[in-house]
């Protein structure tokens, strides 16, 4: 069991290894990662999700309970960390990030690490996954910059934000297609399949290159306050619910590692363009990318034993 996870798991590690060192040795102008980052996010992970939603045999997944239990944690885990605002300190803006930190995903790991378990299953469910978190995390974190952000956009803002993000429209557009039973045309199928596959490789570089360490020490305490809550409380609570839900086996445990998966390096992008506090989001994500290399494995393990 532990080598196969940490087959999973590897391939992410090593892409992300290899995107710091082509990054920080300059092995590619710094010219090149803006418009990598624009193309995974806007091109081939939106492509990805529609091939996996429209082509995946849905009969065996428990689309409901997965919904259930992703949503509802991260609902519970927002509403604790907003009720706790007085706990992390700091700055409304330096609270926008560890919101963001406690509650957003890097769906790239999560995608590699769900495809390495169960294959295409795990493509499968990883993009159920998506299509659960993806809109629900977007709108939460949308409100709060709202509330706590130096730029608080209105409700139209907030819709806006929602409505145009690439992966929620994707997951619109594969679920709908694998409702209607209208599937994907063969040449359409083949194209999509392809840019997916680009999706994972590139989108991980692009993780590695956009790390930032130098700011961590700086700082430490609220980034391992958002770490806590990212690693610790949201695995809890989806833990929790995926027995009280009856949700088992590759599902289950499917929802642990989305839960249980380092900040989106997006969540860098909005903190920027929102009015958070981008500086302290850098370094949320570099830890929680680093940590996530100890962490995942023993959540996939422990939800192997405990729900696989």
């Amino acid at each position: 069991m532990l080598s196969q996870v940490l087959s999973a798991l590897a391939p992410a590690a090593l892409l992300i290894a290899l995107g710091v060192v082509l990054r920080h040795r300059q092995m590619l102008p710094d010219t090149f990662w803006a418009p990598a980052e624009w193309l995974s996010y806007y091109v081939l992970l939106p492509a990805l999700f529609v091939h996996g939603l429209a082509t995946a045999d849905m009969r065996a997944v428990p689309v409901g309970a997965i919904f259930a239990v992703l949503i509802g944690a991260v609902l519970v885990t927002a509403t604790l960390v907003i009720l706790g605002r007085r706990l992390f300190g700091g700055t409304d803006p330096a609270f926008t990030s560890i919101f963001q930190g406690a509650i957003r995903f890097n769906n790239y790991v999560g995608v590699m690490i769900a495809t390495g378990l169960y294959g295409a299953q795990g493509t499968a469910l990883a993009a159920v996954a998506n299509a659960a978190i993806v809109p629900t995390v977007n709108i939460l974190s949308v409100l709060v910059f709202s509330r706590y952000g130096d730029a608080r956009p209105g409700w139209w803002g907030v819709v806006r934000q929602v409505a145009t993000n690439p992966l929620v429209l994707a997951c619109v557009i594969g679920m709908g297609l694998q409702q209607t039973g209208i599937g994907l045309a063969s040449g359409l199928d083949a194209s999509l399949k392809a840019l997916g596959q680009a999706a994972l490789a590139m989108g991980l570089l692009c993780v590695g290159a956009a790390l930032q360490l130098g700011s961590l020490r700086r700082d430490l305490d609220p980034v391992l306050r958002a770490s806590a809550v990212k690693f610790g409380l949201l695995p809890l609570i989806t833990l929790g619910l995926c027995l009280l839900a009856g949700l088992r086996h590759e599902a289950a445990v499917v929802a642990m590692i989305f839960h249980a998966l380092p900040t989106a390096s997006s969540s860098f992008i909005l903190s920027r363009q929102m009015g958070g506090d981008a500086r302290l989001m850098a370094s949320i994500i570099a830890l929680q990318t680093l940590l996530a290399a100890a962490i995942m494995p023993v959540v996939v393990l422990f939800a192997l034993s405990v729900l696989g």
